[in-house]
């Protein structure tokens, strides 16, 4: 079993570095655990609260293996978060469900807003209320090349926490003290500003690469991290060389075209 390194109280943070609060976002952790989830619970690639008379989304993009003029395919679930289980502020007015799926193949050239060699996302958001006639047997994907991208059903236990950035993304002077703290904490590893695993807001790990800054493509407004999708043995998803994929938003309006990163 994996175990975690301990981290400080909120409270011992800031009264060591008072200068990171500026600096906070709150974030929701999220502790996938195998069950088997209804589509009226929050999940792990279970079952999803779907209209009836609403086209599940499919993929016909070329991918790593099938050529051009491939048939579509059907995404699968990846995630289904109720408002009720993760408040935050991630959350549009009058909004209480997100929904994220994915093509379960690899996409060498997908849209820009999409990364490399990874699945192809979509990103729904819902009212609950308004689905008044649930799908009850989705399609099922008639390809997939990777069974890391076949997310299993997980139940979830939601963790709120106070998330702070890597230290790369933090002002030069704050940096020295940030890492003579980060030492002195449990066995040394990092569990302040690197906040790992499925994750709702908070800050994105740059563990492996630069920080990497986006803007929407649709107002110019800097793109906050909404979703992380962790590699892990719980779910049984594998992204990258067993690393993250995460998705940003544009604070501004979640009808705005989101991006996805792949670390």
């Amino acid at each position: 079993m994996m175990t975690r390194t301990p981290r400080p109280t909120l409270e011992a943070i800031l009264t060591v570095l008072p200068e990171l609060a500026p600096h906070a976002r709150d974030a929701v952790i999220l502790h996938p655990e195998r069950a088997e989830p209804d589509y009226r619970n929050s999940s792990i690639g279970g079952p999803l609260l779907w209209p009836s008379d609403e086209p599940w989304p499919e993929c016909s993009l070329p991918d790593g293996t099938d050529p051009v003029g491939a048939p579509a395919t059907a995404m699968v679930p990846v995630a289904q978060i109720f408002r009720r289980d993760a408040p935050g502020p991630w959350w549009p007015v009058g909004i209480d469900l997100l929904q994220i799926l994915w093509c379960p193949n690899e996409h060498w050239d997908p849209p820009v807003q999409q990364a490399d060699v990874s699945p192809v996302l979509e990103v729904r958001w819902r009212r609950a209320a308004d689905v008044t006639s649930p799908l009850t047997t989705p399609p099922s994907p008639s390809r997939y090349h990777e069974d890391g991208y076949l997310p299993r059903a997980c139940a979830l236990t939601t963790e709120p926490v106070t998330d702070f950035p890597f230290r790369e993304e933090l002002p030069a002077e704050l940096r020295p003290r940030l890492e003579e703290l980060v030492r002195e904490t449990g066995d040394g590893g990092d569990a302040i500003t690197r906040l790992a695993g499925w994750k709702l807001g908070g800050w994105p790990t740059w563990h492996l690469a630069h920080p990497t800054a986006f803007r929407c493509g649709d107002c110019g407004t800097a793109m906050t991290l909404l979703f992380t999708v962790a590699s892990d043995d719980e779910t049984g998803v594998i992204v990258g060389r067993y690393g993250d994929l995460r998705i940003f938003t544009c604070p501004a309006d979640h009808r705005h075209a989101f991006q996805v990163d792949l670390h």
